[in-house]
């Protein structure tokens, strides 16, 4: 018997895996999961550490996060209440992934900026 199940295709458009790229791809997702690498961390230590996120994203961040498994949210019962982020296992395992991003784009980062002045200046 045959069996229904599609192999992933990421070059899809509707495909789960491309949804799931697209969310561990997104300039947000990965500072939050870079954030949350040393722990747990209250909504304003992510605000606060991640510049020019505005509120409504990083919510919206964290809500896709938490949906795709990747992070939990803590509500803790207090006044005024406290809400702690943490990486899941599934997001621990993240961790190289982005870290290695984050390697490559400061190593490298001095030799994109000459590659853009160069691009620039043939413009």
């Amino acid at each position: 018997m045959e069996s229904d199940r599609v192999e992933p295709d990421i070059f899809a458009k509707n495909c789960g895996s491309r949804q799931v790229v697209d969310r561990i791809g997104d300039r947000w997702s990965v500072l939050v999961v870079l954030t949350l690498a040393d722990g747990r961390r209250r909504f304003g230590e992510l605000a606060q550490r991640i510049e020019g996120v505005s509120q409504k994203m990083l919510t919206q961040t964290l809500r896709g996060l938490e949906r795709d498994g990747l992070v939990t949210r803590t509500v803790h019962a207090s006044v005024p209440p406290r809400v702690d982020y943490e990486l899941t296992d599934l997001g621990r395992s993240l961790l190289d992934l982005v870290s290695g991003l984050e390697a490559w784009a400061t190593t490298h980062l001095g030799e994109v900026e000459a590659a853009r002045a160069r691009y620039d200046a043939r413009r």
